[in-house]
Parts: structure tokens; sequence; C-alpha cells
């Protein structure tokens, strides 16, 4: 699948997630248990259009496998799970947050990134931004220094990713906590949006990205 989507691809700098180049934005997590996550996302379904992020899935939270991954991947913080599942394929905004991501891919997809040693003064140019795919049944950690969003679909059927945060991420602000960041959109979640992002533009995100809006060719 990597070779297609270089080839579909030319202008994007693509690799695969285990590809040192990686090494930058995060890690894969060779020892995480995976079938569990595979198994709780079975429930969940993949939108006809758009994504669906739910940050929180309660009934994944009990039990012994959140205390698992507090305990080896959050040093015992308090920690969600939820997912994201859509048909995107474009970059549309970049986020990032204080605390890591695990990113647990049920399908194949592409990741889309970028670093925030890139990002100058509430702008950031698309030339740095990188692809990696991630093949299905792979768990990463993104750093809290990458720039990301959503996955870009590989297929029609679009993509399937389980999305673990420290608690309280992505949530909306209460009043007062943005304060004078014009990066920061929710809870622990600054972002930057592309200005063809009319989603993102007309919930006051802060427009930051130049360039085209990059999107990932897959095959028919």
């Amino acid at each position: 699948m990597i070779d297609i989507l270089k080839r579909l691809n030319p202008s994007l700098d693509l690799a695969d997630v285990r590809d040192h180049s990686f090494l930058r934005y995060g890690k894969v997590l060779e020892d995480f248990p995976i079938a569990k996550m595979e198994e709780l996302m079975k429930e969940t379904k993949v939108p006809k259009t758009g994504n669906d992020y739910v940050h929180s899935v309660s009934s994944w939270e009990e039990g012994d496998f959140k205390l698992l991954v507090e305990s080896e991947h959050y040093g015992g913080m308090d920690i969600q799970i939820g997912y994201c599942n859509g048909k995107n394929s474009s970059l549309n905004a970049l986020e990032y947050h204080k605390g890591s991501e695990i990113n647990v891919s049920i399908t194949d997809f592409v990741l889309l990134v970028g670093h925030v040693n890139d990002l100058v003064n509430g702008t950031f140019a698309v030339e740095n931004i990188v692809g990696f795919f991630v093949p299905k049944g792979t768990a990463i950690e993104m750093y809290q220094t990458t720039l990301h969003l959503a996955p870009c679909k590989v297929s029609a059927e679009g993509f399937k990713c389980a999305v673990i945060l420290p608690r309280g991420t992505n949530t909306p602000l209460l009043e007062g906590e943005q304060g004078l960041d014009s990066l920061l959109f929710m809870r622990n979640k600054w972002l930057i949006t592309h200005p063809d992002a009319e989603r993102f533009v007309s919930n006051g995100a802060h427009v930051g990205i130049d360039g085209p809006n990059i999107s990932v060719i897959y095959p028919d």
C-alpha cells in the first residue's frame, strides 16, 4: 500500500510509520494491547460523510484496560479513551496538546503531521508537512510537539482510529480559560486552521496554515 500511495501522491513526503523519520514525531508502541482496543472499536461505525470524534467512551474506561494504559504509558495520569472514524482525506487544520496522544489504527490510514518548532508566530507552512502510512493494527504515540489532526483515509470505506489522551482534552473551554492565547480552541487543544476549512474558520479557529490544503489521493 505504501508504494501505491507514494506513486499517487508524488508531491507528499510520505513514509511508513516504522521508518526512522517518524522518531521526530513519535514512536510505535510494539507492546500495546491492540487486540483489546480492536475489540472495543467493533461497536463504532464510519459515518457516511465527514468525521465522528468522540473524546471519551465511558464503558471503555471501566476495568483494568484503562488502568494498564495509564500505568504503562501515562505515568499514572488520568486518561480518556475515545475514537475518530471518518471519510476525511485532507489536512484542513493542525492541533497539538500538552501530553502525548496514542492512536490505534483499526484500519489503514495516513497521518499528516508537522512539528511545533516550525510553527512561527501562529503560522505553519505546508511545505513542512510530512505524511506517515499507519497500517491496520498499529499503535503509535505522538509526542506533544507533534502537530496533527484527523487521519486521512486510504480507501473509499474511510478510516477507524482509537484515540487516547489526557483526561479533559478536546472538551469545551470554561469561561475565562482562553485568555490571550488565540490558538487555544478547546481544553488542551491548540489549533490552527487552513483558510479553506470552513467549519473551523466559522467557529473562530486561528487561520494559520499557509499553502495548499493537502489531500491524500488513494486507490479507486
